[in-house]
């Protein structure tokens, strides 16, 4: 019935965060501020990870890729959207609407599936020390992150197969300061209610089962610690702490919008700039900032290149 060659759209309006200028001019600092700090933070940690021989373990690889999605995460909308703040009449073309749309379940996919990788690896560390090496090797973390990458490909072609070819024949503006899904499939010209229920069906199986999967893993991750001596459950809480604070974050607005995909409140707009632009400033700042090895390596990284006659 939908075919794409129905569509006498070529371009999306994106009617943004707000239409008063001192408002966007307040936005777009704090913004740009969030988007290099977290660029940036990314990048630092991927480089610290792979100069540091003492950070070559299963986790700070783990932690290496996800700091790499997150910095994909940071430049799929967030660039334009500051551009946009200039730009009286902002739009994009199709084509650029649907990769946005591509993009952002392929990054958001694949971090799931690497959160999940990250508490199987606590919980192995935690609870089966003495097999840690055998089990988590470097073998098994490139399968981990390669799964991690099908499975957000997968999951964001089966939304844009279907999301291609609806028809769109006259309405186009999108409330968002980028192309979300939801309310793209809105401006089609038919019913979209089975779409709605794909859409709802597809992103909310693999954000409950990977947020179930998170829970039980740190419930049973806190139960061992509890018999554990001290000291180590004192530095195994810690960890745990900052694991659990960004499944908290990262996973609070995505399973909010997908149950309660279509029925869009004032506040979504704002949970999505949470979601798209604050999520991957979460991983310097929750994972590394709290982490003495990572601080340790970064005066190393810093003493070595900022003052090398101290070395």
């Amino acid at each position: 019935m939908a075919h794409s060659n129905e569509s006498t759209v070529s371009e999306f309006v994106l009617l943004g965060l707000s239409k008063s200028w001192g408002l966007q001019l307040l936005l777009f600092t704090i913004f740009s501020v969030i988007y290099v700090t977290s660029v940036l933070g990314n990048v630092m940690i991927i480089v610290i990870i792979f100069s540091d021989s003492h950070l070559n373990s299963p986790m700070y690889f783990l932690l290496s890729n996800l700091s790499f999605i997150d910095v994909c995460q940071s430049n799929f909308a967030t660039p334009k959207m500051l551009a946009d703040f200039f730009v009286e009449h902002k739009t994009i073309s199709f084509e650029g609407c649907m990769a946005q749309i591509f993009l952002l379940h392929s990054f958001v996919g694949s971090e799931m599936m690497l959160l999940v990788a990250m508490g199987y690896d606590r919980f192995v560390a935690i609870c089966k020390p003495l097999h840690y090496n055998l089990i988590m090797n470097r073998r098994v973390c490139i399968i981990f992150v390669s799964i991690s990458w099908a499975v957000g490909i997968l999951h964001s072609v089966s939304h844009l197969a279907f999301t291609v070819n609806l028809p769109f024949c006259g309405p186009n503006e999108v409330d968002s300061f980028f192309c979300d899904l939801p309310l793209v499939i809105k401006l089609a010209c038919m019913d979209t209610y089975r779409m709605e229920i794909l859409t709802l069906a597809n992103s909310g199986l693999i954000s409950l089962s990977c947020f179930l999967a998170l829970i039980v893993s740190y419930i049973i991750i806190f139960v061992t610690v509890q018999h554990q001596s001290s000291s180590g459950s004192s530095k195994a809480l810690s960890t745990l702490t900052a694991h659990i604070t960004v499944v908290i974050l990262f996973f609070g607005p995505c399973i909010y919008f997908y149950i309660w995909p279509f029925s869009r409140l004032s506040v979504d707009k704002f949970l999505s700039v949470f979601y798209t632009i604050c999520t991957p400033l979460l991983n310097p700042v929750i994972y590394s900032l709290r982490n003495e090895d990572v601080k340790s390596a970064l005066r190393k990284l810093r003493n070595r290149h900022v003052n090398p006659g101290k070395n």
